[in-house]
């Protein structure tokens, strides 16, 4: 557990006597210590609000936000500064927060057995605070977030334009007020964060001169073609091939004897979906029986799908039908997050799951663990739903790429071309069935990068989903991976 605070110190702007409401300034501090590889390290985490103003006047709302650092460091030249965030777009930052690089993380399961509530939090040893200070970040509306109340269009903020200049600002912000201007900094995001990320690399650059070293991304998002299953888009099926071969190979609903290692299938698979699966989708109904006959053969090799309902989907199987039908015989469903992961619907009959089992797995001990931890741990007092995920979705503005597909990878690629210093790194999960690894390749090999550029991108992948920090080895092998990234800079 989490050693007692040396000192703690509550610093909380005030006026008039009382404590400003979220949506104004509000800050407190509290001095920790962890230890990390046997060795202690103190820091000082902060938790608190930044308003964001119109015209230097008028607040038009604020950022909730959690920092990490370290106290034992004078000289923050060379001591990297990583902005945090999760995606949604509506979900706080909570899961990077609690589960992959802040000091402490949820405690999910136990020799290999989910627990069940109340939910236990621990000192994270693969948090990366030993290598680099942290600032978790909550978009408005998200986590303690909100828009100030006498705005008459919160929803200015809900979107890929509104919601990038909204974070970039409480970004330079930060980075003024706590004099950070001379160290590297970095941008780590998740799922929705990896576009925000992609975005934020352009903007930053353009509107503030912050120049960045680079960008960590969990579960890439860049184009959005690429897991759009609209008619006439045969993309996703192509992209998404892998990672149902994957889920298959992982609940044994293909021979495991002619399969007995995950990486090497993959590569097959990978091959089939990149060259004959392609050119036989791109043939349409011309595609001849036999032709036809073979590919379903084919496909019932590697996801264990009767041939006959291949044919019946024409040979495209959606994302969300998978799901339901892979372990449909055992009255199971599988998760999107993560297929390792499986639940039981009201039924069996129908064709898309009633929920995603990997999501309901990680909700309620991540909203349970957070609200603890920011009132008794960082002395952080507020009445107000800290939202760990509101569902925006819907109501996302993405007119800026209106009748086209999202596609963010363009920005990074001019970032990437205009700061040759700027580094990617790309995790990926081989069970992540909402953002596939197959199609953040795909993404990065049609960059269009000039080939010198070509080596500022790392990617790595792991035997986990979306969320693979909930999987202790691959949360290992993260803090690893990314500690070796960071450490480029002093090359």
């Amino acid at each position: 557990m989490q050693k007692e605070d040396k000192k703690t110190e509550e610093k909380v702007k005030e006026s008039s006597g009382e404590t400003k409401p979220e949506f104004e300034e509000k800050l407190v501090e509290t001095d920790h210590v962890i230890t990390i590889n046997g060795k202690e390290i103190p820091y000082r985490a902060a938790a608190g609000t930044i308003p964001l103003k119109e015209d230097e006047q008028k607040t038009k709302a604020a950022i909730f936000y959690t920092a990490y650092t370290r106290t034992d460091v004078e000289d923050v030249s060379h001591r990297p500064l990583i902005f945090a965030f999760n995606g949604g777009p509506g979900s706080s930052s909570v899961w990077l927060h609690m589960g992959m690089l802040g000091p402490r993380r949820v405690i999910l399961e136990k020799d290999e057995a989910v627990l069940p509530p109340p939910y236990l939090m621990e000192d994270n040893p693969y948090t990366l605070l030993d290598v680099a200070d942290l600032v978790f970040i909550d978009p408005v509306s998200t986590g303690y977030s909100r828009p100030a109340p006498d705005n008459e269009e919160p929803k200015e903020f809900h979107g890929i334009k509104k919601d990038i200049e909204s974070v970039a600002e409480f970004i330079r912000l930060y980075t003024t007020r706590s004099q950070r201007w001379g160290s590297p900094k970095y941008l780590a995001g998740e799922s929705y964060g990896t576009t925000r990320a992609a975005g934020l690399s352009g903007y930053l650059q353009e509107r503030f001169g912050v120049y960045l070293n680079g960008i960590i991304l969990i579960s890439t998002i860049l184009n959005f073609q690429s897991a759009k299953f609209d008619p006439g888009n045969d993309l996703p099926y192509v992209l998404f091939l892998p990672t149902y071969a994957a889920s298959a190979w992982y609940h044994k609903c293909i021979n495991r004897e002619a399969y007995p290692a995950l990486e090497p299938f993959l590569k097959e698979v990978r091959q089939y979906a990149e060259n004959d699966y392609l050119l036989a989708l791109m043939q349409g109904s011309s595609l001849s029986r036999a032709d036809r006959e073979a590919v379903a053969k084919k496909l019932h090799t590697y996801t264990g799908l009767s041939e006959e309902y291949i044919q019946q989907t024409d040979l495209r199987i959606q994302i969300f039908r998978f799901t339901k039908q892979l372990l449909r015989s055992e009255g199971k469903t599988v998760g999107r997050l993560d297929s390792r992961y499986t639940g039981i619907d009201r039924d069996s009959a129908g064709e898309v799951p009633d929920f995603d089992p990997s999501y309901t797995l990680v909700l309620g001990a991540y909203t349970a663990a957070m609200n603890d931890y920011l009132r008794r741990d960082l002395k952080f007092e507020s009445d107000n739903v800290y939202e760990v995920l509101k569902s925006l979705y819907e109501e996302w503005d993405y007119s800026t790429y209106q009748n086209r597909y999202v596609n963010v990878a363009e920005t990074l690629r001019s970032a990437m071309s205009q700061n040759p210093f700027l580094k990617v790194f790309v995790a990926n999960g081989y069970y992540d069935l909402a953002t596939p690894f197959a199609a953040a390749d795909y993404t990065f090999t049609h960059l269009g990068l000039a080939p010198s550029l070509q080596e500022n991108i790392t990617s790595c992948y792991y035997p986990a989903g979306h969320m693979m920090y909930i999987h202790n080895p691959s949360l290992s092998s993260l803090k690893d991976d990314i500690s070796a990234f960071l450490n480029q800079e002093d090359k």
